[in-house]
């Protein structure tokens, strides 16, 4: 299958495009530089720039845009480039599917599960509400301009957990202070996160190009954790202690709104549709999921 994907240059999207083209694919990446091969296509989502004829013989469209969403304190104008950066490039997509003859047949358009907000300890299942925030409000606009796609098309929002990898994404700055021994939870650490690995992540984009799902997808582990649990778990397979904790009031101090909406709001996902549809897990468990990230397989 011909496969265009958009932000192919992320952690995700990195993993990915080697996952698909492992498995057979042809995958082309937009690219906002000048193509320095065949497989790469130019385009400016921020003016909306992109031949449609780009998508001719595409079998699937898969849309990964996005700003990195803690790399900066949320002032306003970056509140801001959060929401064009994951508008302007889903919506660029969704206007040239609309100028072909024949569109591609299925897009894959990135959400996350900052769409439920903070939602406590209550089970969230792919039919549950959005939440409040700053985070719900761009995954409900982000999911909004994927349904901008053509009758015909089968739309997937997959609502993205918290990407578990070996480097970089949400363990970034975590991750290397718990290999030192100087980590600990965020918060109080009853929060849920919920999280799936990074090999996880991309068996599951595989699994909804023919899986027939539409709509809202939960991408995330079976087993919900809360912070507590995560990061002992993490700490114990790195053999380190994870004895500092990082109070609520000083996360909120010094990240302001990120810290609210990012590390102490509570996410407890239920992967139903990926579980009823028969998706099988590499690491189903935390413990699981730690190992891996710790080294093993």
């Amino acid at each position: 299958m011909r496969i265009v994907m958009a932000g192919a240059s992320g952690l995700i999207g990195t993993a990915l495009s080697s996952r698909l083209a492992s498995d057979g694919h042809d995958v082309v990446r937009l690219v906002r530089r000048p193509p320095e091969s065949p497989s790469e296509i130019p385009w400016d989502p921020a003016t909306g720039t992109l031949d449609p004829a780009s998508l001719e013989g595409a079998g699937a469209v898969i849309n990964l845009s996005g700003a990195n969403i803690g790399a900066r304190p949320w002032t306003p104008h970056r509140i801001d480039e959060l929401f064009r950066s994951r508008l302007d490039p889903t919506r660029t997509l969704t206007a040239a599917m609309c100028s072909v003859d024949s569109a591609p047949p299925i897009f894959i358009s990135q959400s996350g599960a900052g769409y439920y907000g903070d939602a406590g300890a209550a089970l969230l299942t792919e039919r549950s509400p959005a939440g409040q925030g700053i985070m719900a409000r761009i995954c409900v606009e982000w999911e909004a301009a994927a349904h901008e796609a053509p009758a015909g098309v089968r739309v997937v929002t997959p609502r993205t957990a918290v990407v578990l990898s070996r480097s970089g994404g949400a363990l970034g700055r975590l991750l290397p202070l718990l290999r030192a021994g100087i980590g600990g939870p965020l918060g109080n650490g009853r929060q849920y996160w919920p999280w799936i690995t990074l090999p996880d992540l991309t068996a599951a984009f595989g699994f909804l190009l023919t899986s027939g799902n539409s709509g809202p997808v939960n991408l995330a582990a079976p087993e919900a954790a809360d912070v507590n649990t995560l990061v002992a778990e993490l700490a114990k397979a790195l053999h380190r202690p994870a004895l500092l904790r990082v109070p609520a009031p000083a996360l909120r101090l010094v990240m302001g709104k990120l810290a609210g909406e990012l590390l102490l709001a509570s996410q407890r996902i239920e992967p139903a549709l990926l579980r009823d549809g028969g998706f099988t897990w590499q690491h189903p468990s935390v413990s699981r999921a730690a190992e891996w990230v710790a080294g093993g397989k």
